[in-house]
């Protein structure tokens, strides 16, 4: 583990450690999210694979403003459809020397009122955790025995462990499930 890693980890640890949990009632807090913010993959295979689902995300969230977080230095502009999204690709000055980013970047996107925060990176991301745990108010999804709580409150966990359009699959069908859940 390299330096620049160890830092990351102590930040996470130390912003793990002043995240005050937020209960949500579940299926209610998936019901009218406002602005979603989908924290993207690295790997090329995996954005891929992610771009495929994007209408389904699209259709389950109707009226729901969408933001895609690309990992920093993946350039997503050229692959990703810009109608209906926004694409955020944070630059080299918006991050920490550990890789983290930046309180201002941090602050910016919580001006945005990101209400439900999905995490489809398959390899746990220190600059992805970073952004989860700066939204406590927030529903955040992600995949089942990868990062828990406090980084997430709803894990979609799956069967699949390496086929990963089938663990992509099993995330959006169940967040549908519960989205048509009555109360």
């Amino acid at each position: 583990m390299s330096l620049r890693d160890m830092l990351a980890q102590v930040k996470l640890r130390q912003m793990k450690g002043r995240v005050v949990a937020v209960d949500h009632e579940f299926p209610a807090a998936l019901m009218q999210p406002r602005n979603v913010l989908v924290c993207l993959p690295a790997g090329l295979r995996e954005l891929t694979l992610v771009k495929q689902f994007l209408p389904t995300l699209k259709e389950m969230f109707k009226g729901s403003n969408f933001s895609l977080l690309a990992m920093p230095g993946i350039k997503v502009h050229d692959i990703y459809p810009r109608k209906g999204f926004q694409i955020l690709s944070p630059t080299s000055d918006q991050l920490t020397w550990s890789g983290l980013p930046k309180k201002n970047y941090v602050k910016m996107l919580q001006e945005q009122g990101y209400d439900l925060l999905i995490d489809l990176n398959l390899a746990q991301s220190s600059f992805t955790s970073s952004i989860l745990l700066s939204f406590p108010q927030a529903v955040r999804v992600g995949r089942g025995n990868h990062r828990g709580e406090p980084f997430y409150n709803l894990e979609i966990k799956t069967k699949y462990l390496r086929d990963e359009r089938n663990i992509y699959r099993s995330m959006f069908d169940m967040l549908g499930v519960l989205k048509h859940c009555k109360n």
